[in-house]
């Protein structure tokens, strides 16, 4: 099969790949791992959920959850699935985080408390800028999935709320220097 580089689009250059090799960038529902202490803030009852790793790692603090497609050339794609009123703690990132919706309803809470939110329903999509705080929370009644897509194939560390970051200390997990979580229990 042959599938246009992905140099400059002028040229006529084709790159030739096996189905077989397509076939390992086909990520199944039903094949995903997940973890629920992906993020230093998940002891925290209020931020438990469960994050699957579908192309790329992100930012995922978890070493060992390793992502369905590794190839991440220039984005990102996490899944999140929550229970109602459960969901992820303010944080930051170096780029543009999306957000898409794909059950339920959500809360993108904005700001260093979470002041300000938008609801988003079943498709719709919010691109939050980089430089603002950001969380998440399952507004509906039923557990709920929302996909999150970072930019840049390197979306660097999550930078978290301070606060955020005591607690999660205080429950035995930290984030060491090369941003992975540290257990102490």
């Amino acid at each position: 099969m042959l599938i246009p580089s992905t140099g400059n689009r002028k040229e006529s250059k084709m790159t030739k790949f096996s189905m077989a090799s397509l076939l390992s960038r086909v990520a199944r529902f039903k094949d995903l791992r997940s973890s629920s202490e992906a993020f230093v803030d998940t002891r925290i009852p209020e931020y438990q959920r469960e994050i699957y790793n579908i192309i790329g790692r992100g930012v995922t603090e978890d070493a060992g959850l390793e992502p369905m497609i590794a190839d991440n050339r220039d984005f990102n794609l996490t899944m999140m699935k929550a229970d109602p009123g459960k969901g992820s703690s303010q944080h930051d990132h170096e780029t543009i985080e999306c957000f898409v919706a794909l059950s339920g309803s959500w809360a993108v809470t904005l700001g260093m408390a979470g002041e300000e939110e938008v609801i988003l329903e079943p498709f719709d999509v919010f691109s939050v800028p980089p430089g603002v705080m950001r969380g998440l929370r399952n507004t509906g009644a039923e557990p709920a999935h929302i996909l999150a897509i970072l930019g840049g194939t390197d979306p660097g560390k999550a930078t978290w709320s301070p606060h955020i970051n005591e607690r999660a200390k205080q429950l035995g997990l930290y984030v060491n220097e090369n941003g992975d979580l540290v257990d102490t229990r």
